[in-house]
């Protein structure tokens, strides 16, 4: 699809408020394609004023202006994937995975209600947002087609990148808030900002280029620690520091605490993007990190071995199922009500204490189905009594001597296998 299609059409189109937004907005206006902006509210922190945008996207030609209030949405959102300890490549709270779920949900039945057929936005060909914002569309209302101006080669062809969108739109005199120097960009909701592009492509940079917007950096931090408890009932977050909160009360407070101790403020990441290429970005998630690793100090009191190691599996799946645009499909869904069942057990009060960017235990309190017992103590306490591992280690002893006997073992001088000489590789 290319504006030459759209031209005469109203169409709906997922506005940040940002310079892409602006210039996207005019650029499609002046083709003869009417807009109707469609802006979330995510709790952005970049954003102190949500109602201001309004004004620049009509500024900058909106025919509508429709602002989706979803703060709740997204801190439910946060806590699904905190329940799940859904971390792409381990360190990435996917926090624009979920606002990009969220956003485009919470757009469509508005879209669907005013009657419009296709769905824009501003994300680049050579990200991960396109395929989100595409996905999530087709599998929630097939009907509507998806529109991206990254991709039309009209657009490209007067757009090469974030400088000529700057002067685009001081041209024609657009309200934009970027400046050419600003070097890199920002995205932004309740559970964290994401920087990238710019400078921070350059290897070379290091990630303290970013100012941070969610808090301080580590080293600016208080030189005294904080403790932050969070009381966990079935797997949600309902007071923090003794005070009764909600979902989106939590992630408030967490990001408050974690910002002004510099945690989850300047993670540096390469990352490898579902389009095939690596990127660089710097993200700043600091109520995620702090109640995703509460509530990971509370699962390791709950989960077996055997519950751990399928939990393992679903939550890196998870992880990779948000980040890639599939978090609404049928493998989503299956491990969504597979983390429930865990989520219905973990209750209970965790303590950490915030240092100069740093997360650390404190205490756990008030853990019912916790799995912790005196049974493993060094002591003389608890129900297992040590001869009884006698029969248990002579059972094992069995195969390892197995193993030596079918010379299915080598020892080196830190007593891994060794190598097979060319003969050994040959046998058999």
């Amino acid at each position: 699809m290319d504006v030459a299609q759209l031209k005469g059409q109203t169409i709906a189109f997922l506005a940040s408020g940002g310079l892409d937004s602006c210039t996207i907005t005019h650029w499609l206006t002046e083709n003869g394609v009417r807009v109707a902006c469609f802006t979330a509210d995510l709790g952005q922190p970049d954003e102190p004023d949500f109602q201001a945008i309004e004004g620049r996207m009509r500024a900058c030609g909106a025919v509508d202006f429709v602002a989706l209030p979803l703060k709740n949405a997204i801190a439910e959102a946060g806590l699904w994937g905190v329940q799940a300890q859904a971390c792409y490549e381990s360190r990435y709270w996917n926090v624009t995975g979920l606002g990009r779920m969220v956003t485009t949900a919470g757009a469509l039945p508005e879209v669907v209600k005013r009657g419009l057929k296709v769905l824009s936005h501003g994300a680049t060909g050579r990200g991960n947002d396109q395929v989100r914002f595409q996905l999530i569309t087709n599998m929630l209302e097939p009907s509507i087609e998806v529109y991206a101006p990254w991709r039309d080669p009209a657009f490209l062809a007067r757009f090469g990148g974030r400088q000529q969108m700057i002067a685009y739109c001081e041209q024609h005199g657009l309200p934009i808030r970027a400046s050419r120097e600003k070097p890199y960009s920002t995205d932004a909701n309740l559970l964290g900002l994401t920087h990238e592009g710019g400078q921070l492509e350059s290897m070379t940079t290091p990630a303290s280029l970013v100012a941070a917007e969610m808090g301080v950096w580590a080293k600016d931090a208080p030189d005294k620690a904080e403790d932050f408890t969070v009381r966990f009932e079935k797997g949600r977050p309902v007071s923090v520091n003794g005070k009764k909160v909600d979902t989106l009360g939590a992630f408030l407070k967490a990001n408050e605490a974690g910002g002004r101790n510099g945690v989850g403020i300047g993670l540096h990441m390469i990352e490898n993007r579902f389009v095939g290429v690596k990127s660089r970005g710097v993200y700043e998630q600091p109520g995620i990190e702090i109640l995703g690793t509460c509530y990971g100090f509370l699962l390791q009191l709950v989960l077996d071995r055997r519950a751990r190691r399928l939990f393992n599996v679903l939550s890196e799946t998870l992880a990779e199922q948000v980040y890639q645009g599939y978090g609404n499909d049928l493998a989503s869904r299956m491990i969504a009500e597979a983390v429930a069942t865990t989520s219905a057990l973990a209750t209970g009060t965790i303590t950490v204490r915030l240092y100069k960017g740093t997360l650390s235990y404190v205490r756990a309190e008030d853990v019912p189905h916790s799995l912790f017992s005196a049974d493993g103590s060094m002591e003389r306490e608890g129900s297992f009594d040590h001869r009884d591992s006698e029969g248990f280690v002579r059972v094992l002893a069995v195969h390892a001597r197995s193993l030596a006997t079918a010379e299915q073992v080598g020892r080196d001088n830190a007593g891994r296998r060794d190598s097979l000489s060319p003969e050994e590789a040959g046998r058999g």
